[in-house]
């Protein structure tokens, strides 16, 4: 870990990254593309101690409210959080001055933080965004060995449902003869629909690999699951999009679950959700 003072915070898209890198050890984190230029090693965190300087000196000159976001490439809720606050601080900013947030995360830390989400979500609109990956724990503590299973996660959503709280999940990535089963996907929308989830995001049965991620997945691999790097070799090569021989099944019993459940589907659909704070938004009621 190691501090910094930032010199600007707020993206273009309204979201905000208040750490840079992680400890999560997920394989599969595309973060650790070298397309993202990290100059220092991927888990010594950097941490923007100034964040919540920077944030409120944005939402005070913004004349119209906004979603903020977070966690698009650094888990807002990483352990360090436990620490630092930082984004427990945000979120109180963004409270304060009545916007709205949408995070995304692997993390239950984000259950300490469910007061002022509800808070938020009821005077303007706050969104969860949980990535779920792998049902079984045994897997999840291979592929993803720093952070809480998705079993857990499927607990958060459901702590968010009683708050009142909307949710969406992101199943991305699905690996290809690890996590691509008919009973992983099964298990894992059954936990979404008993969680009332308003969207899930799945772009495809597969997952990108590209320099950098690329040698750190493989690497991996070769620790766990000895073959399967030459096996994604041989059948991929150096393709940047990796996808799964069960992808045409999967994407159909995914989008047909999801329509009869009533959950949002499409990509578009969800991003307009999550980054808009649409006139006709109905606040939660508290009573």
């Amino acid at each position: 870990m190691h501090v910094v003072e930032a010199k600007s915070l707020l993206t273009k898209w309204n979201a905000i990254n208040i750490y840079r890198g992680c400890t999560h050890g997920c394989i599969y984190c595309d973060s650790r593309s070298a397309c993202y230029h990290f100059d220092h090693a991927f888990e010594d965190v950097e941490v923007k101690q100034n964040a919540p300087v920077l944030l409120e000196q944005i939402l005070k000159t913004k004349r119209k409210k906004i979603m903020i976001s977070t966690g698009s490439m650094s888990d807002p809720y990483q352990p360090i959080e436990k620490k630092w606050e930082l984004t427990r601080t945000c979120l109180q900013l963004i409270d304060r001055y009545g916007f709205g947030a949408t995070l995304i995360t692997k993390s239950d830390l984000v259950l300490r933080d469910l007061d002022l989400l509800a808070h938020i979500h009821h005077q303007a609109k706050a969104v969860v965004q949980m990535s779920l990956t792998c049902a079984s724990d045994t897997m999840s503590h291979i592929l993803e060995p720093h952070v809480c299973t998705s079993r857990r996660r499927y607990e958060v959503l459901k702590a968010c449902q009683a708050r009142g709280i909307p949710t969406i999940v992101w199943l991305t990535p699905v690996l290809p003869y690890l996590t691509d089963t008919r009973q992983n996907l099964k298990q894992i929308l059954d936990w979404c629909i008993d969680a009332d989830v308003k969207g899930i995001l799945c772009f495809h049965a597969g997952m990108t690999l590209r320099k950098g991620s690329r040698d750190y997945y493989y690497q991996m691999l070769d620790a766990s699951f000895p073959g399967l790097k030459q096996r994604y070799e041989k059948v991929y090569g150096n393709a940047y999009e990796v996808m799964s021989q069960h992808n045409k099944e999967w994407m159909q019993l995914f989008h047909s679950t999801c329509q009869a459940a009533g959950i949002m589907d499409d990509p578009e659909e969800i991003f307009h959700y999550t980054s808009t704070l649409d006139p006709s938004y109905e606040p939660l009621t508290l009573f």
